[in-house]
């Protein structure tokens, strides 16, 4: 009798040993899920880094007239009145020159 208890109560400890390691809501679905924890706060502080550049951009854009003009400027090639606006291109290589009159790019 005291055998089959035994054995009862090993078959048990084995049934939930493997539903601990194994099973739903087990060790392996904590160690994925404190993964899926670690990846979403690395994606969180570059997105944090992201939001404070958007944001110094923005300050800037409201109070400085600097950032205004730069960046209409650089976007829509404004000029100012009575600057001259000079555009440089540089010369195309001899190897862009013989592709064209062959036909190949």
């Amino acid at each position: 009798m005291l055998r089959w208890i035994a054995l009862v109560l090993l078959v048990v400890l084995i049934a939930l040993q493997v539903h601990l390691w194994a099973g739903q809501g087990g060790m392996r679905d904590l160690w994925r899920l404190h993964q899926r924890v670690q990846d979403q706060k690395g994606e969180n502080a570059q997105l944090r880094k992201r939001n404070e550049t958007l944001s110094a951009e923005v300050d800037d854009l409201k109070h400085g007239d600097e950032a205004i003009e730069e960046r209409a400027r650089a976007e829509l090639g404004l000029v100012k009145p009575g600057e001259t606006f000079y555009q440089v291109v540089e010369p195309a290589s001899p190897a862009d020159a013989q592709g064209e009159g062959n036909g190949r790019k």
